[in-house]
Formats: structure tokens, sequence, C-alpha cells
């Protein structure tokens, strides 16, 4: 997948349905099945999931799952924050709703460069780490490529030591799992 294109898609979709974050996720599902099959994208759009991860909880639908690559939405209308990670891939977290504000030492203030809002990217770059916060009604299509794996403890973590949510915990490695072994099958590392 190709972060541009990503990006001209989020955008197309936020002004084909502004505010309706539903239809813009359906929209942007829609046009990723067209162009890369239901081989490589889970279409099932009722598939939500608690994440909990640095800290931040939110729903999130994953798109797309494989072992260099993860696309899903992550959100939630009543606003959080946390720990982004010092993560092993590039992360591109296009705003589709909602804003986004982040924050790193030894800076005293928030990022003064942006708010980011619908339309926009905050880019974390692979190694960097930053703390976030989403304020009320933030949703977003978040994109990693690199070596995905070792992101799974980060993703994790918090629901093994801190919310033990087992049945959620289970949810998310089984689709992610699923959409790994999927991709793997049809011959996408």
């Amino acid at each position: 997948m190709d972060p541009p294109f990503l990006h001209e898609l989020a955008k197309d979709a936020i002004a084909t349905h502004p505010g309706d974050t539903t239809k813009v996720v359906d929209h942007i599902v829609t046009n990723l099945t067209a162009t890369y099959g239901t081989k490589h994208i889970n279409p099932r759009q009722d598939e939500w999931v608690f994440n909990n991860a640095g800290g931040a909880m939110g729903g999130m639908y994953i798109i797309h799952a494989s072992v260099t690559e993860y696309l899903f939405i992550f959100g939630t209308p009543l606003g959080t924050e946390g720990h982004t990670g010092r993560l092993t891939v590039d992360d591109y977290f296009h705003i589709l709703e909602g804003e986004q504000w982040a924050y790193a030492p030894p800076s005293l203030k928030k990022e003064a460069s942006r708010v980011y809002g619908p339309g926009s990217v905050h880019h974390l770059r692979r190694g960097q780490v930053k703390q976030y916060k989403m304020h009320q009604n933030c949703f977003a299509l978040e994109y990693a490529r690199g070596w995905i794996l070792p992101l799974l403890p980060f993703g994790l973590a918090d629901g093994l030591t801190s919310t033990l949510d087992i049945p959620t915990l289970w949810n998310t490695a089984y689709i992610t799992a699923r959409e790994v072994t999927r991709n793997l099958l049809a011959g996408k590392i």
C-alpha cells in the first residue's frame, strides 16, 4: 500500500461524506476492496474490537494485517490519550474526524506546527516516540509499514497487564492471525 494513495483516499472519503464517519469508513473499505480485492482487505465492517495500547483506549477495525503492513481504523467518541510506543515501523495516522495533538520532550509545549485535523496525516517515523491525545469524536485510518510482528507486545500488553480483558485480547489476536495468514496464503508478506 502507498501512503500518498491512502492519504488521497482518506481526503476523498471525508469530502464525499463530511461528518459521517460510518460512511467515511465504508467509502475507504469499498475503494480498498476494489483496488486490492478481498484477498488482502477485511470487508467485515462490523468486526470492531476495543484496543488498549500505550494507555490509550478506543475502538479498532482491522482492515489489513500482514507481516509488513497493517491498516486499521482507530478512534473513540469519548477521547483518549497515551504513548505512541517506540515502533519498528513508519506509522501514518490519517485523521478522518476530530482532532489529535502530539507532544515530545524536551519541549514543554504540544507540537506547535499543527493540530492534526480531518484530512491531515500525523507521520510517526520509525523509532520516534510521542505522547498523543485524541479529542472527543476522533477517528483515524492508521497505516504502518515495516516489521509488524514486534508491535504485537505493545498492542496487547495493556490487555494482559491492565484491563485483563481476555475476550478482547482473544478477538484481536484471532482477527490479526486470520488476516496475516490470509495474506501469507495470497503471497503477501
